[in-house]
């Protein structure tokens, strides 16, 4: 009989998974919910229960993946032969591309997947998918949001035990770990640690540092000014008032690609000129996709965070 695995990441509403509305004085949640093009469903933000690797089976030679996050830890441990097919969303790495189909991760249908003939589908557990698949006797793994970096590690192990790449799981996750180590002791330390915002939308969607995302700024001692919000959501719908009020010293914008927000239409917007952010230059983009998977690339993203401290850094001492 065929096994499920299951993620030991908690898990957590991915970014586009967005609820609460703020006002200047403090966020109050609410039930609405942006639709947003590549939004995934929100899932339950309880821990995952400790997978149960033990009895692998055979390594998998027809593999589909249903989580562009997935996808992108499959190549980076040299699994992507074995991989048949991706889901609509994955676009990255690039040999990705030549296996996109019309599969959604979002709303997956199991004859569709099962066409492929999988050994293993990869998906992130916001759906029945497993249930089904479990019916059918196709093995799933379950990778759901990352709430920490142990998380994405713990992930990429797991993938690399469930495809017989064991050893190129382990030292991609030891190349990550040098590589953001050495990002983090780059950036000199502040007397005073900077205020951030992060957006996720213009409509000012932001999260907390309860978050995967507010866990990298957090690497650089970096304070959130949505954490000041009140509310039951990690992920806060904040008031322009709001912003203008907290005049955080660094703009990250995870929305160019979805929405093409930039440094000029942040410059544009009534009374942002009064953030010392902008007064300063110091906004900077994000690939939505690499803000938004806490893949290989979380690299990436560490990287650019300790090139804006830096920029903040020079700023100071000049």
């Amino acid at each position: 009989m065929k096994h499920r695995f299951t993620a030991l990441a908690a898990a957590g509403a991915l970014i586009w998974s967005l609820a609460a509305c703020g006002d200047d004085g403090g966020s109050t949640a609410t039930t609405a919910e942006p639709a947003v093009a590549t939004a995934a469903p929100a899932a339950d933000t309880t821990a995952a229960p400790a997978p149960d690797t033990s009895a692998a089976g055979p390594v998998p030679e027809r593999i589909v993946s249903l989580s562009p996050t997935a996808t992108e830890m499959l190549f980076a441990i040299g699994a992507g032969d074995q991989v048949v097919a991706v889901d609509d969303m994955s676009n990255y790495p690039e040999e990705a591309l030549a296996k996109s189909t019309a599969l959604s991760g979002y709303t997956p249908n199991v004859e569709a997947i099962a066409a492929y003939d999988p050994d293993l589908v990869v998906h992130d557990g916001s759906t029945d998918l497993g249930a089904q698949l479990d019916s059918l006797g196709i093995a799933n793994w379950v990778g759901a949001a990352a709430m920490t970096f142990d998380d994405i590690y713990t992930q990429i192990e797991q993938l690399g035990a469930a495809t017989g790449h064991v050893d190129e799981a382990s030292a991609l996750v030891a190349n990550m770990r040098a590589s953001i180590e050495q990002a983090v002791a780059s950036v000199p330390k502040l007397d005073k640690p900077p205020r951030y915002y992060h957006e996720l939308d213009p409509t000012y969607f932001s999260v907390t540092s309860n978050t995967f995302i507010g866990e990298v700024y957090g690497l650089f001692g970096l304070r959130n000014i949505a954490d000041t919000t009140e509310g039951t959501t990690d992920y806060p719908q904040l008031s322009e008032e709001f912003i203008i009020s907290q005049s955080p010293d660094l703009i990250f914008l995870a929305d160019s690609k979805c929405c093409g927000e930039s440094r000029d239409s942040v410059v544009a917007r009534p009374g942002w000129d009064a953030i010392s952010a902008v007064k300063t230059g110091s906004v900077f983009i994000i690939d939505d996709d690499v803000a938004s998977r806490w893949g290989p690339r979380v690299v990436d993203y560490v990287q650019l965070v300790a090139d804006a401290m830096a920029y903040v850094a020079d700023l100071s001492a000049g």
